[in-house]
């Protein structure tokens, strides 16, 4: 009886024991942790004081290593959650200090080099060096010429009006009386882009001309219509110095009542003496367009050669500039206007030929190439 009471009191002096070690054991751990932190803290705080930087390299391999997410700090800001709860502030406050030392002395630094490099730049650039000569660009021929053809109808009173370059058949050819077996309707002359197969007014193509943008013009609004129609056209021939697959036409519009041949004539005779100067003398030659009756070639006297003859006029001492005439009344029947009411007048040329002919330029290749030697010759204008 005495052993077993021995015995009891034995084992319950013996667990005490071992709840007061591991107490004991896990207070020491929690100072010894906290005593581990402040030391990394003091020694990173040195070995920040000691970093030196001389070099944007070692700027770098400072931030990475003390001033990044990843860095030592970072590292031990991570570790704060195993710091007992009552020394955890503490603890912060000093980790924060060192974070704040290592940003302020990476600011310092990198405000150093950069303040060096500008100097350096400074320094390195010879102030007795004559200087680098600013050349002003010039404005394109074509887009001269453009500016001036809007300019000249716009004192007769002509808007001007843009369109799709993409269209169908139905407005580069249909609506403007095109009969289906004609010539410009084939591949070798037009870039098709979708043939449907079914009616050929609604394949779709690159506009062969800008009088597409009439028929929309003539479709969406109602007469008195006065309109020039700039634009860039695509036909399909090979590229030589005087036929490219591309250029640019301006076309015009006059839809009006009691409109006839004779303000055609006026209009382009005003036209032709704005552009190329008032000794310039106009034909008007028969011709014939689907979508004009009737129609007409206009020519002016050969700039190079003065009238006398030479190889640019054929030795005819005369130029074309455009295509004419009076709008077909199944034109404009076609677009919902009574052509017994309004009669209107259209016209076409090529931006191109009026600048080759305007300062004398014999290859129209020279438009596209973009040879500088070429476009400054143009700086004055």
């Amino acid at each position: 009886m005495a052993n077993s009471v021995i015995l009891h009191i034995f084992k319950k002096q013996s667990s005490k024991i071992l709840q007061d070690a591991i107490v004991n054991l896990i207070l020491w751990l929690t100072e010894f942790i906290t005593e581990s932190m402040q030391d990394k803290i003091n020694d990173i705080h040195q070995q920040i004081a000691d970093f030196t930087i001389s070099n944007k390299e070692q700027l770098e391999a400072f931030r990475i290593a003390y001033v990044g997410r990843k860095g030592v700090i970072g590292d031990l800001f991570d570790e704060l959650k195993n710091v007992a709860q009552e020394e955890r502030r503490a603890v912060g406050q000093s980790l924060n200090s060192l974070k704040e030392a290592a940003q302020v002395k990476f600011n310092e630094f990198q405000a150093l080099m950069e303040a060096s490099t500008e100097k350096s730049v400074a320094i390195e650039f010879d102030l007795t060096l004559p200087n680098v000569p600013f050349e002003n660009g010039s404005i394109h021929p074509l887009t001269l010429v453009r500016a001036r053809i809007i300019e000249i109808f716009a004192k007769m009173g002509f808007n001007v009006s843009d369109g799709p370059e993409i269209e169908s058949d139905f407005y580069n050819f249909t609506a403007l009386n095109f009969a289906e077996n004609h010539p410009a309707r084939e591949m070798q002359d037009t870039f098709f882009i979708e043939k449907k197969g079914g009616n050929v007014a609604d394949d779709m193509l690159l506009r062969t001309h800008t009088s597409n943008v009439q028929i929309r013009l003539m479709q969406n609004q109602k007469p008195p219509l006065r309109s020039i129609m700039p634009g860039r056209v695509y036909r399909n021939e090979a590229i030589s110095a005087r036929a490219h697959c591309l250029f640019h036409q301006v076309e015009g519009l006059y839809v009006d009542k009691n409109v006839g041949f004779k303000d055609l004539k006026d209009t382009l005779y005003y036209f032709a003496k704005e552009m190329f100067g008032q000794d310039t003398k106009v034909r008007y030659r028969p011709s014939y367009f689907p979508f004009t009756e009737p129609s007409a070639e206009i020519d002016i006297t050969c700039l190079i050669c003065k009238g006398k003859g030479c190889n640019v006029c054929k030795y005819s001492g005369w130029v074309e500039i455009a295509g004419s005439g009076m709008v077909d009344p199944n034109v404009l029947e076609q677009c919902g206007i009574d052509s017994q009411e309004y009669t209107g007048f259209a016209f076409g040329m090529g931006i191109e030929r009026i600048t080759m002919l305007k300062y004398q330029i014999k290859d129209l290749r020279l438009f596209t190439e973009n040879d500088v030697r070429f476009l400054r010759q143009f700086e004055g204008l």
